[in-house]
């Protein structure tokens, strides 16, 4: 077997697709790659992984193959197990009812190969390809890829009633790809909008992280803001808050921080961002991540504004580095230096312009970015547990029992620790309690 078809596959996983190809004609049915892989490797991406489609039926497929796992059999789909390497098998077929504008509700096999084509989204992704590189492509989805053109295969209203997803889809695709949309298709796109409001939350997250996620996340967001649909999900993005200014420079940063920097951009309060990336099925994890870095940014502005607007005279005035430093610190304290870290990379790519802050205050800014790292690096301590004395040991050294002055003593010790007022030391902790404690 030739494996030459495929430039931008794992060869390995390409032979054994091809098997289960081979296995399926020889058997007498009919057998292609379809979708995303056919696509992307005329497009010189990147495969990993291929779906199949075929006449043969989930039954006959399940008889030709050893290890065969039943996912959505109702459906037509199979999953081939061939030495190590999944592949999603679907017999051909059309599709009715979509009740929920997500998932058909009817589904009926059929033999003929442009039939199943027909029900697909996109042309670019109803092109099938055949064991030996023959090409099926009756809607001209080669001729839209040389085009850079994401259209609907027949009419996009049709396409977008079937499943609302598909809107957002093609935005990604036109993002992720940088190509054009259809004028008829946006068209539809636009008619139709109203029906993301029947998508789940995690379908448009997992949709749009893989938008920002991308080499252009700004054609993307603009599609999206021109488009209007974040405004019709069943959690509306606040688009229209958004500064597109302070979005200029996303792709210089990871794609995690993305986020963080299109929540700040939207001017979302950290209580606001919560809710929000609560009612996106966002993990805890990311959701505490973005919320600490918007928690981060707005305590340290104010505090920057507190203390420039107490000097005198402003402009010439030295700046305070120490007063910045503990403040500093004492966010490492509460928030940590992963959220320390997030901020740095995000004040980097944001413009001056987007705080709208005085000179005098925009300098105190500027100030604590440049010294940032050299305060958290001498900070060597900033969490309750490495300090080296515990609540037990202060309860027993001062012969009273806990209450709400152990917590606040500890957090006073670690300020200090970590400021570099005292060493980490157990009996210089101490004495700093005692000391404490008889002058209060």
């Amino acid at each position: 077997m030739n494996t030459n078809t495929w430039q931008h596959a794992d060869p390995e996983m390409a032979l054994r697709g091809r098997e289960v190809i081979h296995t399926l004609t020889t058997a007498g049915h009919e057998a292609y790659w379809v979708g995303g892989c056919v696509r992307d490797e005329l497009l010189g991406r990147a495969i990993h992984d291929m779906d199949l489609t075929t006449s043969a039926e989930p039954e006959e497929v399940l008889a030709l193959f050893p290890h065969v796992i039943p996912t959505g059999i109702q459906h037509g789909t199979v999953t081939v197990m061939q030495d190590g390497h999944a592949f999603e098998v679907t017999t051909f077929r059309t599709e009715s009812g979509y009740t929920d504008h997500r998932r058909p509700t009817e589904v009926s096999f059929v033999k003929d190969i442009r039939e199943d084509l027909m029900r697909r989204d996109f042309t670019m992704n109803a092109i099938a390809m055949a064991e030996h590189g023959e090409r099926v492509d009756p809607f001209g989805g080669e001729a839209d890829l040389r085009a850079a053109l994401v259209r609907c295969v027949g009419r996009a209203e049709e396409r977008f009633e079937e499943d609302g997803l598909r809107m957002l889809r093609c935005i990604r695709f036109a993002s992720v790809f940088r190509f054009r949309v259809a004028y008829n298709t946006w068209k539809g796109m636009i008619r139709r909008r109203e029906g993301l409001r029947h998508i789940a939350m995690e379908r448009v997250r997992v949709e749009l992280e893989k938008m920002l996620a991308g080499p252009d996340p700004l054609r993307g967001l603009e599609m999206l803001g021109r488009s209007g649909l974040l405004g019709c999900t069943k959690v509306p993005v606040p688009w229209e808050q958004c500064d597109a200014q302070a979005l200029k420079e996303i792709v210089q940063l990871p794609a995690e921080l993305r986020w963080g920097l299109l929540l700040m951009s939207c001017r979302l309060s950290s209580e606001a961002a919560d809710e929000l990336l609560r009612a996106w099925t966002f993990s805890n994890a990311v959701r505490l991540r973005l919320v600490h870095l918007l928690e981060w940014e707005t305590e340290l502005i104010s505090h920057a504004v507190a203390i420039a607007d107490n000097s005198n005279s402003r402009d010439s005035d030295p700046i305070n580095d120490e007063v910045l430093r503990r403040n500093w610190i004492r966010l490492l304290i509460k928030l940590g230096k992963d959220t320390a870290s997030d901020w740095l990379e995000l004040h980097k790519t944001l413009p001056s312009s987007f705080r709208g802050l005085p000179p005098w205050v925009e300098k105190h800014v500027k100030k604590i970015a440049e010294l940032a790292n050299s305060w958290t690096q001498q900070a060597v301590v900033v969490r309750i547990k490495d300090l080296n004395i515990t609540g037990n040991e202060l309860v027993q050294a001062m012969n009273r029992p806990g209450g709400p002055w152990l917590g606040q003593m500890m957090e006073r010790l670690l300020q200090a620790v970590a400021c570099g007022d005292i060493p980490n030391e157990t009996e210089t902790l101490l004495q700093e309690v005692k000391r404490v404690m008889s002058s209060e």
